[in-house]
């Protein structure tokens, strides 16, 4: 029965036996695509001193779930009297190592992550205010040839998780610092206001803006080599030439591995962003698998470029896993018959007491001196 102290806050949940075995196989799969291309994983606190954690937030590389400090939880730690934080999330920190304990390692730096985030409120559209995050940085490196195998790699481990119909969306972050440099010039006053007319996709608050010759990137977006070409056109003066080839370089190499759109001027989720970033999608999911692009390291303003996972969204799509063959142990059981099994595969449970029913524990077969016999 439940009890009024038995319900949880809002934005949480519990993940019941289906759904954290979904979880599970997905983050398992994931992270060994990741330990296969070399990425090393690390495990930083749930905790740390706020203004360290806050400083660093301003680093976010993937636009990630809470890429904010005010995002926080926030308490005075009793030992040292400072105030703690309850990460947001993991990005941050695996910067922090990189810049720090990792400072002397060998670039470029690849680490893997994966670790539960909270914060304090989430979005209307996505109200759950915990996330288990996992993902890569390769630190010490923004070129395409980085920006190729963060896309690449992200796209292996979704596929390995089981997802299918996944798509790629590129955008370009910095577009308008770019374009308002010599391109297209802007009043320093009138970027901030054209970046968010943009990012809308108002047309009519875009001219009030002051950015009618900006117009033309609203209609350069969609399927990748659409919307490329029609970006090209928009390139007066070869302003973005090399951020397009790089596009293209990037575009080449996913291949026919996922569907790939363009929409430049997409910057929800991308504030901290240079000059690459990217958006993963898959079949029956409602948002988004994971964000991803290239970063400057808050502190260090080291280069690097990575990836972020939602594994509990990738549940949503994720296929269970095949569940071993479950063997019941009567009393008094062969248990090196049972070890045997369980080496084997299979999953075992002992009978505890007389009476209990074997198949209502979820057994399809019972231990005897022949060995697992079918109920």
């Amino acid at each position: 029965m439940t009890q009024p102290n038995d319900l949880l806050p809002e934005g949480l949940e519990d993940r019941l036996p289906p759904e954290a075995a979904r979880i599970t196989a997905a983050m398992r799969a994931c992270l060994a695509v990741l330990d296969a291309h070399g990425y090393d994983r690390v495990r930083p606190p749930l905790l740390e001193f706020e203004a360290s954690l806050a400083g660093r937030m301003a680093g976010v590389a993937a636009g990630t779930f809470g890429g904010e400090a005010r995002s926080m939880f926030r308490f005075v730690d009793p030992a040292s009297l400072r105030t703690l934080a309850l990460r947001s999330d993991i990005t941050p920190q695996v910067g922090r190592i990189a810049a720090t304990s990792l400072a002397g390692a060998a670039r470029p730096l690849r680490l893997a992550y994966c670790g539960d985030t909270v914060v304090i409120k989430a979005s209307q559209l996505d109200p759950a205010r915990e996330r288990l995050q996992l993902g890569a940085e390769l630190i010490g490196a923004d070129s395409v040839a980085a920006a190729v195998e963060a896309v690449t790699l992200a796209v292996e481990a979704l596929k390995a998780a089981g997802l299918t119909g996944i798509s790629v969306d590129f955008t370009l972050p910095d577009l308008v610092d770019t374009l308002s440099a010599q391109a297209l010039p802007l009043a320093p006053e009138q970027i901030e206001a054209v970046r968010r007319e943009l990012d809308t996709k108002d047309a009519g608050g875009l001219k009030a803006a002051g950015g009618a010759a900006y117009l033309p990137l609203l209609y350069a977006t969609g399927p990748f080599a659409t919307a490329l070409a029609a970006l090209r056109e928009v390139d007066a003066g070869g302003a973005l030439k090399s951020r397009l080839d790089g596009l293209e370089a990037i575009a080449a190499a996913v291949g026919d591995a996922a569907r790939i759109t363009l929409d430049p001027t997409e910057r929800h989720g991308f504030e901290y962003q240079s000059w690459f970033g990217f958006t993963l999608y898959a079949d029956g999911l409602r948002r988004a698998a994971g964000r991803g692009g290239t970063y400057r390291i808050a502190g260090s303003d080291e280069p690097a470029t990575g990836f972020t996972l939602y594994l509990d969204r990738l549940a949503e799509a994720a296929p269970q896993p095949e569940a071993a063959r479950m063997v019941f142990l009567p009393l008094g059981h062969d248990r090196a018959a049972a070890a045997g099994l369980r080496a084997q595969g299979w999953r075992t449970v002992a009978q505890l007491a007389e009476g209990e029913d074997a198949r209502m524990l979820g057994c399809g077969f019972v231990l005897d001196k022949g060995g697992a016999r079918p109920l």
